[in-house]
């Protein structure tokens, strides 16, 4: 396989950016705040340096094969971060609430489906059925993923709990980044990877382009300190305590009503 010299700056800048990220996490202290974040950052420059070496030495087959084997993994972490960062801001007082753990479960089983379901419909043109597994699964990941961010945005709003600073950070570029990826998968869905060569290298260039904006973002974001979070007057939080232990006290009362 041969690459392009703009192929090779996009893949030099995004191993650079993922190593400064994952530099910055470490040397902040954030890794230790967001494990699975900084183990989905570690497994991007493992996948990287994989694929360039497949790239130069293997065949194009291979390169697919080993392409949707990592996006398979890329996803599995990907749904971890979404948990790490639902955790963080649905967990204030460091316990899930009965009925906010509920709704996230719902809002990750109903993102599925749907995603799949979408999925589904499309019917990209290509000339192998590997070519075709990737776009479709390149486009349930971003379907999925901006699902995913959309209703955590909405269920916080909900229950009216804040966002932490480096949480939103980290939330707002992978959810942008996400739904870019919606419009250049579907643009590659309609028009083919093999049947428009040309513009379907465009596309992958703005997806890229967008990802490294994002890198830039998250490395800027989380070597900045969070603002101090203003803390609730210790009256105010034995009150929050002992409201939420109510709750729980009165839903086990209903259940045990029940025939």
């Amino acid at each position: 396989m041969q690459l392009t010299g703009i192929d090779l700056v996009f893949w030099a800048a995004g191993f650079l950016a993922h190593a400064v990220l994952l530099v910055v996490l470490w040397t902040r202290h954030r890794a230790t705040v967001f494990p699975f974040f900084t183990t989905l950052i570690t497994e991007y420059v493992v996948r990287t340096i994989t694929l360039y070496f497949i790239v130069h030495y293997g065949t194009k087959h291979q390169y697919l094969l080993a392409y949707l084997s990592l996006g398979t993994v890329d996803l599995a972490l990907q749904l971890c971060v979404v948990y790490e960062l639902a955790s963080h801001i649905f967990r204030p007082l460091g316990k899930w609430a009965p009925d906010v753990r509920g709704s996230f479960g719902w809002l990750i089983g109903g993102s599925i489906i749907i995603a799949s379901a979408l999925t589904w419909l499309t019917a990209p043109p290509a000339n192998s059925w590997m070519r075709a597994v990737l776009i479709r699964g390149n486009f349930f990941s971003s379907v999925l993923m901006s699902e995913l961010f959309v209703g955590m945005i909405a269920l916080s709003a909900t229950v009216g709990l804040p966002w932490k600073t480096h949480v939103a950070r980290i939330s707002q570029g992978l959810g942008l980044y996400s739904i870019i990826g919606i419009l250049t998968e579907a643009g590659h869905s309609y028009l083919g990877m093999d049947h428009h060569a040309r513009m379907s290298a465009n596309l992958s260039y703005i997806r890229i382009s967008s990802y490294l904006a994002c890198q830039v973002y998250w490395i800027i974001m989380l070597w900045r300190e969070a603002p101090a979070s203003l803390e609730l007057p210790e009256e105010m939080r034995e009150q929050l305590a002992a409201l939420q232990r109510r709750v729980e006290y009165d839903l086990r009362e209903l259940r045990s009503w029940r025939p």
